[in-house]
């Protein structure tokens, strides 16, 4: 959410809602929480029948690069923009903007996940990034992990993804954290993996 500006409740709801709660078939052969199709996918992939027979789907190694993707998903794409104009805590909004952008053609779709952030309080998740208050409902984060090193030396083959995947990042944390403007690496070039400390 302070990443892309995409309400943690939402994101949430629509992988509950798109997983079956992390026991749909898909999710369990691809840790793919929300059903994103391969679209020049360089990664894994398994087949699943959806609209058709077959069809391609992500595989992740982890949960959260299915989570990531989803964020990458919305707001890398023209046809999500408008919905970065509403209130970040206006979740009835963003849900009703997912289906007028064409996520979904279920027209129940806004309800259920209305009603997915209403029954589990998820609306707190957002109010906890917005406020700075842990929510009641939730357990407390863990912090991040404390890298035994806080640089890394790009090597030959290295990627961004490849390196953010092997430190528990993401490419936007790695860039913003190096304050790179594009994805190109060289060899021997330093990644910081977590923020310098300021005296």
């Amino acid at each position: 959410m302070r990443l892309y500006g995409i309400p943690a409740s939402i994101t949430i709801a629509q992988g509950i809602l798109e997983s079956g709660s992390g026991n749909g078939n898909l999710t369990k052969r691809s840790n793919n929480h929300f059903g994103i199709k391969c679209n020049g996918w360089q990664g894994e992939k398994v087949y699943h029948d959806d609209d058709e027979l077959q069809e391609c789907f992500r595989k992740y190694k982890d949960p959260k690069y299915s989570f990531r993707d989803h964020s990458l998903f919305l707001y890398e794409r023209p046809r999500y923009a408008f919905l970065f104009n509403y209130k970040i805590s206006d979740y009835k909004a963003w849900a009703k903007g997912l289906r007028r952008a064409g996520y979904a053609t279920d027209r129940k779709y806004p309800d259920k996940l209305i009603s997915l952030i209403e029954r589990f309080h998820l609306d707190e998740l957002d109010a906890e990034v917005i406020n700075g208050t842990p929510p009641p409902h939730f357990p407390k984060p863990k912090s991040k992990v404390d890298y035994t090193t806080s640089v890394y030396y790009v090597k030959a083959g290295d990627t961004l993804y490849k390196i953010s995947t092997q430190f528990n990042l993401t490419v936007e944390e790695l860039k913003q954290l190096n304050q790179l403007k594009s994805n190109n690496l060289t060899i021997g070039q330093k990644l910081y993996l977590k923020p310098l400390n300021k005296k």
